[in-house]
This record gives structure tokens, C-alpha cells and sequence, in this order.
């Protein structure tokens, strides 16, 4: 009769719990006894959004105590008082897109950073990408493999069809397109066989490739680049862009293609309008451009090139914004994590992987990672990870006298949120993790 009792107690007092605020799993018996209002003035009294989301992601009744006392809001109009008088209605997602991207750029500027190397391929690996979370990595491999950038842990492999060896790739949510010499291949993301693969005749001597759903360019020896549409499976249009190859090619959101070249100029064309709208120009030409990077937010066009200069340009004006020397050797690469508008990566031959400021061309900081120290191993994957230590080069050292073991050239780095990956022409992968300096 007393169990009974007890049972029906606690079934009466589950079902108010539900209605009130303390209906949270696991969150013990002293917070599912507050009500309402008490926890939306503990709530409230949280002086960090990250603290607040997580909060917030406990349980229904605290989000719902959250969203509708917008203590998101009224945190955000408290660490920033302008904003408070502004009559746009700014949502919380913006609020959280915002902070993100301050906490991003912040960590690359100044936080400490962690290494964690791993052999990812049986050869060699000299092109990396990452996008939502996830790495892919290839070409020297017959093969690409996909990554969690988080876990670092093997998630997907995916063959090249007969025997070709890829030149470039790249990827989104729901598949991965590459370029052979030749062709163009298509994977889904959950299958390893690919599914389309072009006919050859309509290039020869691919050299690089850029997508945006639904076209796929290719940059070609020959100076032309060929624009097919991945669902009719043609070649829709050629457009002629340099007299000398087609070194590396962007697409940006107004259907523009920006495709570098071996004389150091950038050209650009109009997909809508079949025209060539101009050319981007060195002042150190002829020069050869390597990588393409645009920022969508501030129209500018970044790259790297042979000779180790960064270059920007504005897009708006074709005018030249800065172009220093970086680097005394080859840049091979060049990325931003889109949507930020401060901080660019650019890495090379020298092996010194170097944060710019976005704005002057400026360098923030230089890396390289000590391999001379005893790496400790994590077991996070069926491969065995490596965490190493992160070194600062002080700016204006001497290059020259880092020794090349710390230093192994860079073939090609992207950008994730507070995360950078590198591949250096080795079996090996590299993910840089930045964490915000405490104050």
C-alpha cells in the first residue's frame, strides 16, 4: 500500500514537473524543484552566451525559459550597449553567428593551439578541404578519405575510377566532385564508388577545378575554362580566360569566375553573360598565382603566388589593396573561413604557416609545429593521433635557420571554425586547433 502510495505521488508530481520548468532529465531533484522564476533569474545572472546555450540545450523548459525571457538578447545588448539603441531586430541566431565568428578570429589571432597528426594515407596526401565539420584529404592516393575535423576519425573512402589520378577536388553536404587530367568524377558522400564520371573528349589537361551547385568549371592548360552542369552531364559553355594556364579558379555567389594564371593575373568572367569582365593585376608580375580566395562579405579577391607574395584585391573596384612578401618561397594556398571578414591562412614551401590580417595584409602571427618534442597519443580513432606542441616564430625571424624538420612545406590548407588542417605531401594530416585566450 505504501509502495503503491509512493508510486502514485511520484506519477502526480512527474506529470506537474512536466508542466513546470524542472521537467529536465537528469538535472537532479534541487533544479526540478525551482519554478519559473527562479530559474530565469539564475538564468539571467550567466554572463556568457556559450554558458547560456548550453543551458538552453539541457531540456525543453529551460530553452523555452531562455527564448522567451530573451536573456540571449538582453546578454548581448549588455555586453554590447550600441546595439541597444539600434532599432534593428537582430535574431538570436545572428546573435550566435556573431559570437562565433568574434570567438574564431580571436583565437587565431592570439589563443593557444594544439596539433594533432595522424597517418591518413598509405602514400602521400597534397590537397586537404573541410566544410561543416568534416576534412577531406588526397591526390597522390587513388583514393580520397573523408574526416571528422572534430574527432579526427575515419569516416569515408571513396575510389578513383580507373586508375586516374585526381589533380583537384572538393565537396559539400551531399557529395564530392574531383577532376582527373581529363574527366570529372562524382561521389555521394555515403557511397565510395563514384557515380558520374564526363566524357573525355571535351578537355584535355585539366590543372584545376571550382564548383557551386549546379555547374563545375574547369581551368585547363590551354588558358580556357569549361563549365559543365553536373545534372545534364554537358559541357555548357568555354570561356577563354589567360594565353597561358588556368592555375586555380573560384566562383563566387553572383556566378563570377575568377581563375588565376601563370603570368600573375587574375581574370574575370560573367557566367550570365557570356562576357569577360576584366582582369585582376599584379605589380609584380609575371608571377605565377597558385591559390584563389574570395570573401563574399567584403568583395575581395586574396591569392598567393610564386614568388611569396599575398595579394588582395576589390573585386568592386579590380583595384590592388595590398600585395606584401610574406613568405621568401612559393604560396601554395590560401583560405578564410567564410564569413570572416579578418583573419586569412596562408601556407607554402617554407613550411610556416602564417595568419594575415585580412584588412592591411599584415601578418598577425607565424606557426610551425615541434616535432622535436615526444608527441602524446590519443586514442580517439582506430588511427593513432598524435598531439603535438604549437611554436610561435617570432615575426621578422630568419626562416632559414628553423630547421626543415619543423617546417615541411605546406601543399595545401582550409579553414574551419577555430580549426586550421594542412597536408604536406607526406601520408600524413594535421589539424591545428585554436582555443580562446582567457583573459
Amino acid at each position: 500500500m505504501e509502495a503503491s502510495s509512493s508510486r502514485g505521488w511520484s506519477g502526480s508530481a512527474a506529470r506537474k514537473r512536466r508542466r513546470g520548468a524542472g521537467a529536465c532529465s537528469g538535472s537532479g531533484s534541487m533544479a526540478q524543484s525551482l519554478n519559473d522564476d527562479i530559474l530565469r533569474s539564475v538564468f539571467s545572472r550567466l554572463d556568457d552566451h556559450f554558458d547560456l546555450a548550453r543551458c538552453a540545450a539541457v531540456c525543453s523548459s529551460w530553452n523555452r525559459i531562455i527564448v522567451t525571457a530573451n536573456l540571449m538578447r538582453e546578454l548581448y545588448y549588455k555586453r554590447n550597449p550600441p546595439a541597444g539603441g539600434s532599432s534593428s531586430n537582430i535574431s538570436v541566431k545572428s546573435y550566435f553567428e556573431a559570437l562565433a565568428m568574434d570567438e574564431h578570429t580571436s583565437s587565431l589571432y592570439s589563443g593557444p593551439a594544439d596539433a594533432y597528426q595522424w597517418i591518413g594515407h598509405p602514400m602521400r596526401a597534397t590537397l586537404c578541404r573541410m566544410r561543416g565539420g568534416s576534412i577531406l584529404t588526397g591526390v597522390g592516393d587513388k583514393f580520397l578519405r573523408l574526416w571528422s575535423a572534430e574527432t579526427c576519425k575515419f569516416m569515408n573512402e571513396y575510389n578513383v575510377p580507373n586508375a586516374k589520378t585526381l589533380v583537384d577536388f572538393n565537396f559539400d553536404e551531399n557529395k564530392i566532385v574531383g577532376l582527373t587530367n581529363s574527366q570529372i568524377c562524382i561521389w555521394r558522400r555515403s557511397e565510395p564508388i563514384s557515380i558520374f564520371q564526363s566524357g573525355g573528349a571535351s578537355f584535355n589537361h585539366g590543372l584545376c577545378m571550382s564548383f557551386a551547385d549546379p555547374e563545375v568549371v574547369i581551368g585547363c592548360e590551354d588558358g580556357r575554362a569549361f563549365v559543365y552542369d553536373m545534372y545534364s552531364r554537358s559541357c555548357s559553355s568555354i570561356y577563354r580566360l589567360h594565353s597561358s594556364p588556368v592555375t586555380c579558379l573560384t566562383i563566387t555567389d553572383d556566378q563570377l569566375i575568377l581563375g588565376g594564371s601563370t603570368f600573375g593575373n587574375v581574370a574575370i568572367a560573367d557566367q550570365t553573360s557570356g562576357q569577360k569582365l576584366g582582369v585582376l593585376k599584379s605589380a609584380y608580375a609575371p608571377l605565377a598565382i597558385r591559390s584563389l580566395s574570395f570573401n563574399t562579405n567584403s568583395h575581395m579577391v586574396f591569392a598567393g603566388s610564386s614568388a611569396g607574395y599575398a595579394h588582395c584585391w576589390d573585386l568592386r573596384t579590380l583595384k590592388p589593396l595590398w600585395e606584401p612578401r610574406v613568405s621568401p618561397n612559393v604560396i601554395y594556398s590560401v583560405h578564410h573561413l567564410p564569413g570572416d571578414t579578418a583573419t586569412l591562412a596562408v601556407g607554402g614551401i617554407d613550411g610556416v604557416l602564417r595568419l594575415i590580417c585580412q584588412r592591411t595584409g599584415d601578418i598577425i602571427r607565424s606557426i610551425i609545429v615541434d616535432t622535436v618534442c615526444p608527441a602524446e597519443s590519443t586514442s580517439r580513432s582506430r588511427h593513432q593521433i598524435e598531439k603535438k606542441r604549437v611554436r610561435e616564430v617570432a615575426l621578422g625571424a630568419q626562416v632559414d635557420n628553423i630547421s626543415t624538420r619543423l617546417r615541411p612545406q605546406i601543399t595545401s590548407l582550409s579553414v574551419g571554425m577555430k580549426k586550421i588542417v594542412t597536408t604536406h605531401g607526406e601520408n600524413y594530416i594535421r589539424v591545428l586547433k585554436f582555443r580562446p585566450k582567457k583573459s
